[in-house]
């Protein structure tokens, strides 16, 4: 489970810190994603849960007649997504819980989200609010994750560190939007009509460059689900359990690239 409260600090300030890493290991969805964006107008976009900024730099960047607003929760996102977007006049970002976010003459025609939205404490209240907040006609499009089976980025690190399963899972977190019926009936709750789920497989690039095993190590240390368990380690049990991820890692290697396989939702719906 990731809460609220873990975004506005060590999470969020590790995604931060890095996040010219997440940005990276995204990029093949961040195109999918983006070109669907591409496929609906409007002049006003929301970006929810936009995190470093990166699919708001990139809207903004492509619709230059556009306002683009990007929400967060956690301060240390927006401070660098804002520092990063200083140069485009028609983006910029707010730190908030788009849960509960609303602000007058802003009624975005385009919602979006690159897996920013599987964090919500109470899901169908905060889609409805999103509901509420959005011009008549407005489109929804987010990204999250498919079943962790299908990725073993976080599968195969969870076996190695001998992570318990999840009690819940449709707690937040980065699966919880695994389940399309379970999206769908949030979604339906919340009164978006059509939601639709398109299947995306990508390259999640973990590491790069002359040493791509230790850089993708690097990552692991600080994002996703490996980080929080091996900050818990000490002595002994931490260089184990780097010596098994490291092999793991190798294993993956092409090269100056280490790869692995990922799986996305793309997820659309329509204003009620």
């Amino acid at each position: 489970m990731t809460t609220g409260m873990d975004w506005r600090a060590q999470t969020g300030r590790s995604w931060a810190e890095s996040y010219h890493l997440t940005d990276r290991s995204f990029a093949g969805l961040t195109q999918r994603l983006l070109e669907r964006i591409a496929e609906r107008e409007g002049g006003q976009v929301l970006d929810i849960g936009c995190g470093a900024g990166e699919l708001s730099l990139a809207i903004a960047r492509n619709r230059p007649y556009a306002q683009v607003v990007g929400v967060d929760i956690s301060a240390q996102l927006v401070g660098a997504a804002s520092q990063r977007g200083e140069q485009l006049a028609n983006v910029r970002f707010v730190e908030a819980d788009a849960a509960t976010w609303q602000e007058p003459g802003f009624a975005p025609e385009v919602l979006v989200s690159r897996h920013g939205v599987m964090f919500f404490d109470a899901p169908v209240p905060a889609f409805a609010n999103l509901l509420d907040l959005a011009a008549p006609e407005a489109e929804l499009i987010f990204s999250c994750f498919r079943s962790p089976q299908e990725n073993p980025w976080a599968t195969d690190l969870a076996k190695l560190l001998q992570l318990p399963p999840s009690a819940n899972p449709t707690a937040p977190g980065p699966f919880a939007f695994a389940d399309p019926q379970y999206v769908e009936d949030i979604l339906s709750g919340a009164g978006w009509l059509g939601p639709g789920f398109e299947p995306v497989d990508f390259a999640y690039i973990a590491g790069k460059g002359e040493d791509p095993v230790e850089d993708a190590l690097g990552l692991f240390r600080r994002i996703g689900p490996a980080a929080q368990a091996l900050r818990a380690l000490e002595g002994e049990a931490r260089a184990s359990a780097e010596a098994r991820i490291r092999e793991w890692l190798e294993a993956h290697r092409s090269g100056d690239l280490v790869a692995l396989p990922a799986a996305a939702w793309i997820v659309t719906a329509g204003h009620g």
